[in-house]
């Protein structure tokens, strides 16, 4: 591992020590770098905030964009404790990060009762075979929202 990869891994790992030695949330951390600089960076806070959505990639992404104002964090490098769950995941995609470094797999994770692999699994399957009921319904209004924001002239795409 390089050099600059053990300190942005260490960062990370000194926020997942504190979540778990605070009684703040899971075993998790996260870091994320831009141009070098250490631009938000966070451990899972699910516990202390009462929040399902506080892992520690989401907190460290928050961080970030409040950091630089901006929700697109293109050309950042985001640095992780565990592989990221779907939820995390999907903020990464959203966040344009391109590059993930972490060190425990969501079967690491499992193995000490984290269900990240299983909703890896439940994303596969289809709608009707998932263990959360989804059900489309149709509203008159659904198709309208769409065109309004598809007509919007001063809309900022992302």
């Amino acid at each position: 591992m390089s050099e600059s990869h053990e300190y942005y891994m260490n960062v990370a790992f000194k926020e997942a020590i504190k979540s778990v030695r605070n009684n703040l949330g899971g075993p998790f951390g996260a870091v994320v770098v831009m141009d070098g600089k250490i631009i938000g960076k966070g451990g899972n806070r699910v516990l202390m905030q009462n929040d399902p959505t506080a892992h520690a990639e989401i907190t460290a992404i928050r961080k970030a964009c409040k950091n630089i104002s901006n929700f697109d964090l293109s050309g950042a490098i985001l640095y992780a404790t565990c592989e990221p769950c779907p939820m995390c995941f999907s903020a990464i995609y959203w966040a344009n990060i391109k590059t993930i470094y972490f060190t425990s797999t969501r079967l690491d994770a499992g193995s000490i009762g984290f269900r990240d692999n299983h909703l890896y699994e439940e994303m596969n399957l289809p709608l009707h075979e998932r263990e959360i009921t989804f059900r489309q319904l149709n509203h008159a209004k659904a198709s309208a929202l769409f065109k309004e924001w598809m007509v919007k002239q001063d809309k900022t795409p992302y």
